[in-house]
């Protein structure tokens, strides 16, 4: 991976790599924004405000609709959603939330069916079902359950996946006015993440661990480069994972405020993919072909892929997340070998796997200078070893380093 990052990715293949992670979802955000309306809309428009025409009020010297645009469209959303709740404007009469659409014979009922379900913010019965304290503890769910065609694809994904990383890493250390780091750090934070994904999967989460670009924003707006603040952070999430009613508050949260949320946020990540491009020449035509091409093709194979997961005849209407399972199946690949079949066709359903691809292909085959290139700058071992400030930035905090030693990539 520390030869691979190090030849390989480059602004050029980062920026569309991570764009194509947030256009992937374009058909799940304001189709589910859409099924109420005046709730979804309302907190679009409240998270652009704050964050957009607000973001230069401060107060007490902190710019808090700017930092905070997020969690306050939320709040003021969600309260706005309960109180017409218990209001009854969501209310009709005869009409129960809880029968299926299927089983509603009622033309009123059937008229507003989709304000009942999708508007109301009692819905879920996750917060009064919650106790109040848990204890998380690995296996809880069973034992996992383990199939090597999606374990490979999960590999091809989670390398693919680290090119974000590698992105990230070199812009925070810029933001943080620090050296750039070594290739050994870089593989360090690579080795980690994929540490937290092992124990991830342990206690069941369902996802793996990853860099989240969004917080490479964050460091900018509240200019906050410290460890401290995200090991607190860490601690914080850790007691709140104690507390049930919590993860049940956050479980009742409806889908369209989540889905608003995630309009804001997607398109934060495709816009922050982008602005890699800064790191190099972005007028350059080479480099403009390249990213035009890596995102179009990252929407278009996909689509192609993606059109034999269901069949012309039915109706059924799938989420986008959910069509790389479908198309493992019924893909356009159909030799002999079913794995083979499995592991192509689900891999190049992946919009950011074929960005990744045209990206990394075009970058290092297309003639292009370093400068035009904008290749990464890493800080050379020996030279950061002896410099006290690099060493301090990078060490692993209370002095954990001095128990891997033996571990290459632990140290620079």
């Amino acid at each position: 991976m520390l030869v691979f990052s190090k030849m390989l990715i480059n602004p050029v293949v980062v920026a569309p790599t991570i764009a194509a992670v947030g256009l992937s979802f374009y058909s799940y955000g304001f189709p589910r924004v859409g099924t109420c309306l005046e709730i979804g809309a309302v907190q679009i428009l409240l998270v652009i405000m704050f964050s957009l025409y607000l973001r230069k009020i401060s107060v007490f010297g902190h710019r808090i609709f700017l930092i905070y645009a997020v969690p306050l469209g939320l709040a003021i959303t969600w309260a706005a959603a309960f109180l017409l709740t218990e209001a009854g404007v969501y209310s009709y009469k005869g009409c129960d939330v809880n029968v299926p659409a299927s089983n509603i014979i009622s033309e009123h009922c059937r008229k507003h069916v989709s304000s009942m379900k999708h508007c109301r913010v009692d819905t879920s019965y996750a917060l009064k079902s919650s106790p109040w304290f848990r204890f998380p503890y690995p296996l809880q769910w069973g034992t996992p359950v383990f199939e090597w065609k999606m374990a490979l694809v999960m590999c091809a994904v989670s390398i693919i996946a680290s090119v974000d990383s590698v992105g990230s890493y070199h812009a925070s250390s810029l933001l943080a006015a620090s050296r750039p780091p070594t290739p050994g750090v870089v593989s360090r934070g690579i080795g980690l993440e994929g540490l937290c994904s092992v124990l991830a999967g342990l206690w069941g989460t369902g996802t793996g661990s990853t860099t989240l670009t969004e917080n490479v924003h964050t460091i900018a707006v509240t200019k906050m480069g410290s460890r401290r603040a995200v090991e607190l952070g860490a601690c914080a999430l850790i007691l709140l994972s104690l507390i049930g009613k919590v993860g049940g508050f956050i479980a009742s949260i409806p889908e369209v405020m989540v889905a608003a949320l995630l309009c804001f946020m997607w398109a934060m990540l495709s816009a922050l993919g982008l602005s890699n491009l800064r790191y190099s020449e972005a007028g350059s035509s080479r480099n403009i072909i390249i990213v035009g091409l890596s995102l179009f093709f990252s929407l278009s194979v996909p689509a192609y892929f993606q059109q034999y997961g269901i069949s012309p005849d039915t109706n059924l209407s799938v989420p986008s997340y959910l069509h790389p399972y479908i198309v493992a199946s019924h893909g356009p690949f159909r030799s002999k070998y079913g794995g083979l079949n499995y592991f192509l066709n689900t891999l190049l359903s992946l919009n950011m796997v074929i960005a990744f691809l045209v990206a990394v292909i075009l970058d290092n085959t297309v003639p292009g200078s370093q400068q035009e290139r904008g290749v990464y700058v890493w800080s050379e071992t020996e030279a950061a070893r002896r410099e006290p400030a690099i060493t301090k930035d990078y060490e692993l905090p209370f002095r954990v380093s001095r128990i891997f030693r033996w571990v290459n990539w632990v140290g620079f």
